[in-house]
């Protein structure tokens, strides 16, 4: 029998791992292209042929999205995987019915086809939205499990916007390996937060091989997902964060309600910035999706470097780029942080914007008067410094978790913003961890006393 002629929608992370452990050195298949939407700069180069396999000597070209129908076309496409995250349902079923109007398959790929297992306790952190606050609380269940005496590491959802042949096993545990690395802005706030508190963080394209190295160094292994995406390692326990700010969303968004469905345990965080009205929303629904999870509540605090510098203050606020992009929010912990401590103004970024960054703003109508910490490449760096350079405002609040100084020239004062879980009264969560890690590993935990 011919091979199916297969195409993989993604965005340069669950499209590559879907085609690693379902596609590679499979004969009954022949991918012949995949498509890249979401983040800019990503289309228009291949999949090397180092990480192709056998199969592909030629690698497999990447195209961006917006030319789906013309590459099913031209290459007589059979079925089309879907292969990334953080989209509406209705988004999905829509492109699902211009797929299949062309006669293709259109095709989900699941857990357990893409799980890969580990030798070591696993715990995962996913999300049912970008933005929730799946990182806090991955260094804040990183931090709990090192205080016990046990060597965590941290695997990251990919972000391979660069080469792929050199980011194919990538390993962070100093700010030296993350500059000699290339890394994108975007890139670089999953990390470095990680690193300063002495966690080595695993990433990268082929996560068999990240998978075993990760193995040889931690004693628990704690995926940190990306987006709202399941996890590629088989959890032995698997958290979901839910967000209250955007109540509904828990169901209406793929793959998030998949992680709503399958999660031992899930956190309602920021729940002191919700109204009593959002939260008892979100806990109906999280109670009619999964009534065997255990609900636990954190709140997410904000703090800033220079409490007093802001008060009375026109300030430009930066906020994390995917939770205002894809992740959909109008603003995060930076606008918050400047009514919280007194800015006089938020001014309003979008009619300084220049070049990409202005293009950011006409994709997503969304943002409100925010600047998105844009740094996919170096010209978006040098957009969003004359952005920032161009807006009146006497100074700068990030809430970017990169020290954005060390990466840009900065003509006005930049002050820090700070967001970390804190748990509910009790700490159920540090318990739950507490307990987990004693069950899976016994023996270390002894060696620890």
């Amino acid at each position: 029998m011919k091979p199916v002629r297969v195409l993989i929608m993604g965005a340069a992370g669950r499209d590559f791992h879907n085609f690693n452990t379902c596609f590679r050195d499979n004969s009954a298949y022949r991918v012949l292209a995949f498509t890249a939407a979401q983040i800019p700069f990503i289309a228009n180069r291949r999949y090397p042929p180092e990480l192709a396999g056998r199969l592909y000597p030629r690698g497999i070209p990447i195209y961006p999205e917006d030319r789906l129908a013309e590459v099913i076309r031209k290459h007589r496409v059979e079925s089309v995987v879907f292969a990334y995250s953080d989209i509406s349902h209705l988004d999905v079923m829509h492109t699902a019915s211009h797929v299949m109007a062309m006669g293709a398959d259109f095709i989900f790929i699941g857990p357990e086809a893409t799980m890969l297992k580990s030798r070591r306790p696993v715990i995962s952190v996913c999300a049912v939205r970008t933005g929730c606050g799946k990182s806090p609380l991955t260094r804040h269940i990183a931090a709990l499990i090192a205080e016990m005496g046990i060597k965590p590491v941290v695997v990251r959802h990919p972000m391979p916007y660069g080469d792929l042949r050199r980011q194919a096993v990538q390993r962070f545990a100093t700010l030296d390996d993350i500059n000699l690395s290339g890394c994108t802005v975007e890139e670089r706030e999953e990390f470095e937060p990680l690193i300063a508190r002495g966690i080595t963080v695993f990433s990268g394209v082929d996560y068999r091989r990240i998978l075993r190295r990760a193995e040889r160094e931690g004693e628990c292994i704690i995926w940190d997902g990306g987006n709202n995406d399941f996890p590629f390692f088989r959890p032995d326990l698997e958290i979901t964060v839910v967000d209250p700010l955007r109540a509904g969303d828990e169901t209406t968004f793929f793959p998030g309600e998949v992680n709503l469905l399958r999660a031992h345990v899930i956190v309602i965080n920021k729940t002191n910035a919700a109204s009593p009205a959002q939260l008892e929303r979100l806990e109906r629904s999280v109670a009619a999706a999964n009534t065997g999870a255990q609900v636990i509540r954190t709140d997410s605090v904000i703090t800033v470097d220079s409490p007093g510098a802001i008060r009375g203050k026109k300030v430009l606020v930066i906020e994390d780029g995917p939770t205002v992009t894809h992740g959909g929010m109008p603003s995060g912990a930076g606008l918050a942080a400047a009514g919280l401590f007194g800015a006089a103004e938020a001014v309003d970024p979008r009619p300084y914007a220049v070049g990409s960054i202005a293009e950011t703003f006409g994709k997503y109508l969304h943002i409100g008067p925010v600047l998105p910490a844009m740094g996919y490449s170096e010209q978006q760096l040098q957009d969003l410094t004359a952005t920032i350079a161009g807006t009146p405002c006497d100074l700068v609040l990030s809430a970017s978790p990169v020290d954005l100084q060390h990466l840009l020239p900065f003509p006005k004062p930049l002050h820090r913003v700070f967001y970390e879980i804190r748990e509910s009264a009790g700490y159920p969560l540090k318990m739950l961890i507490e307990r987990f890690v004693r069950k899976a590993l016994p023996e270390a935990v002894c060696r620890c006393l």
